[in-house]
């Protein structure tokens, strides 16, 4: 269970990337509302995301305006635990924290991958 403190959470994920499930499935274990950014429906999303990250990888997440670049699920959760922002709890939610995107999907971002504009 998260605080009763409301923490604002904006998250730059890919719809299907391993990495971005694991950063959601933390978000899901601690009943976190959070901002789903697609950065792949959106070169302006993506190109907001290097803007504040300084950095072109995903996911980066936003939380309570400190900047969490190219991050695990893991790393969140840590995060999170250790700012006293969520206390430990128990998930029966098996999907992987710490597992990268498939071969396919740097694909999905489509011809404005690495344009001047992002």
């Amino acid at each position: 269970m998260s605080e009763s403190k409301s923490i604002s959470i904006r998250a730059y994920l890919k719809p299907s990337c391993g990495w971005s499930r694991g950063v959601r499935a933390v978000f899901a274990k601690y009943n976190l509302p959070f901002e789903d950014i697609n950065i792949i429906a959106s070169v302006e999303a993506y190109s907001e995301m290097v803007r504040k990250s300084g950095q072109r990888l995903s996911p980066c997440v936003e939380i309570d305006g400190s900047m969490l670049a190219d991050v695990s699920g893991e790393e969140v959760e840590a995060y999170l635990l250790s700012k006293g922002m969520v206390k430990p709890v128990a998930s029966s939610d098996n999907t992987p924290l710490d597992r990268g995107c498939h071969d396919g999907e740097p694909v999905e971002m489509g011809s404005w991958k690495g344009n001047g504009g992002a």
